[in-house]
């Protein structure tokens, strides 16, 4: 009796043993998280209508590619009233230009005229003093010096005129040059002008800032947007990560640039190579949502372990974030077991893209 109860406790005991999952090495340590991947909105600088967009929900697109395009309408006005004040204000450059020439030749036509004056005055108190010594022998009679002295009054007077001429045409010469230099300022503002609409109309065409997938449309074509609305949501297949927890006693051991495996709950045959690429530098209490009310009082460390972008590529049509999985790297030199050696599919020819 006691001898067939032996066997059939031995027999479970080697049935529930031979059922049991493989364990992990001491050295091979895991924990469960979920991929993530980075997500990017693409919204519209300023706002105005959506005049058109063109890609749908599932898309792929390249870095630069164009996502959808504002009303521009307001802005080509806007533009083309720039672009007639730079014109206006060049037009009074050149006119301004013009005038400076000509009040330079007016200066130069009065430094001549002066030195004309100069020499009627001077010849003026010659006739003067001649005349003076003329009348003083009685030669000549008083009448003729009355003359000779309104001729050098005259001269003098002629002579202030021709500086006065001199100091406004100078003046005029400085009014000129003040115009040029606010037409060469407003033609800044203008160019200034013409330059911020032509940045704002190549702002209403909203391109994708990476490759990515078109996770979400959020507005369609019509639709009125504010500053900063968002039209479509991308996500970049091309950088995707899952970030788990270790305990204290093996995340010291783990290196940046460690080798990892994931395995996916929704495809758990498959073991996907990645790296670590974060170890957290302060450690944490476990998350409530990770394991028990016990293990929440032990202190972990985060840890990100990042896919491959060539790998990424080459699946990107099956490559679905947000699937929880577990994450296992090695805080040892023991080899990876055969159970998490990498298994990947082969790479399947991406589908045409929808047109856009």
């Amino acid at each position: 009796m006691y001898a067939i109860t032996a066997v059939i406790v031995i027999g479970v005991v080697v049935a529930w043993r031979w059922a049991a999952p493989d364990r992990l090495p001491d050295g091979i340590v895991g924990g469960n998280g979920r991929l993530e991947a980075t997500t990017l909105d693409v919204a519209a600088k300023s706002g105005g209508r959506l005049q058109s967009l063109r890609v749908h929900e599932g898309d792929f697109v390249a870095a630069g590619d164009e996502i959808a395009r504002m009303d521009t309408q307001a802005l080509e006005a806007q533009l083309r009233g720039a672009q007639a004040q730079q014109r206006q204000a060049r037009t009074a450059r050149e006119t301004a230009t013009a005038l400076v020439r000509q009040r330079q030749q007016a200066v130069s036509t009065v430094a001549a005229l002066i030195l004309q004056r100069e020499a009627e005055f001077a010849l003026a108190e010659k006739e003067l003093r001649r005349t003076s010594e003329l009348v003083a022998q009685n030669f000549i009679s008083a009448q003729q010096l009355d003359a000779a002295n309104v001729r050098v009054q005259s001269s003098r007077a002629a002579l202030s005129a021709a500086k006065s001429q001199r100091i406004e045409a100078e003046s005029g010469v400085l009014v000129a040059r003040s115009q040029i230099v606010e037409s060469e300022a407003a033609i800044e503002s203008a160019l200034a002008a013409v330059d911020r609409m032509e940045v704002e109309i190549a702002d209403a065409v909203l391109r994708a800032p990476r490759a990515g997938r078109v996770q979400t449309v959020l507005t369609h074509a019509g639709e009125m947007l504010a500053g900063g609305g968002r039209v479509v949501t991308l996500v970049d297949l091309a950088d995707v990560t899952m970030s788990f927890f270790l305990p204290e006693t093996v995340a010291g051991r783990v290196a940046i640039g460690a080798e990892a495996r994931l395995v996916l709950d929704a495809a758990p045959s498959l073991v996907i190579p990645a790296q670590v690429d974060f170890v957290a530098s302060v450690a944490q209490f476990t998350p409530k949502t990770v394991e028990t009310q016990s293990e929440r009082q032990k202190m972990v460390f985060k840890v990100r372990a990042r896919i491959d972008p060539a790998l990424l590529g080459q699946h990107r049509e099956q490559v679905k974030t947000g699937l929880p999985g577990m994450a296992y790297v090695r805080a040892g030199a023991e080899p990876w077991p055969p159970k998490l050696s990498v298994n990947v599919p082969e790479a399947v020819p991406a589908a045409s893209e929808h047109a856009r």
